[in-house]
């Protein structure tokens, strides 16, 4: 979807990657690192992190630390649709824009505080 939003506004794009941590023992085990080659173009450039659905937020999260790593200042994130509050928080938290068409509630827990599984109700793949 970023491809199509920098196509029509003729700006350029470019991606982060999905890396798993396997450090991490977070609630977020993935990063989204710039690739290498593409970090000195965006040094100094005012960016907008365009995804398709915000949930969680992970990937809006791993992108924003690695921009802010190669120099970047991100001032708005773009998204079709947002679940829960995740996605404010973020934008609030990094001072950024949040630009969505529409919002709906979450039904997304930390494990700690997932009712399912207070119950003891088995996860079914």
């Amino acid at each position: 979807m970023g491809l199509m939003v920098a196509s029509s506004l003729r700006l350029p794009f470019t991606y982060s990657e999905p890396v798993r941590d396997h450090r991490a023992a977070s609630l977020f085990p993935v990063s989204y690192p710039i690739p290498k080659p593409l970090e000195p173009e965006l040094r100094g450039k005012r960016v907008a992190i365009v995804n398709d659905v915000v949930n969680a937020g992970s990937a809006v999260r791993g992108t924003l630390v690695a921009l802010k790593q190669c120099g970047a200042q991100p001032v708005a994130i773009g998204t079709l649709a947002v679940f829960g509050q995740a996605a404010r928080e973020l934008a609030a938290t990094h001072g950024v824009a949040l630009e969505t068409l529409a919002s709906f509630p979450s039904r997304i827990w930390e494990p700690s505080a997932c009712p399912l599984c207070a119950k003891g109700v088995p996860l079914h793949v």
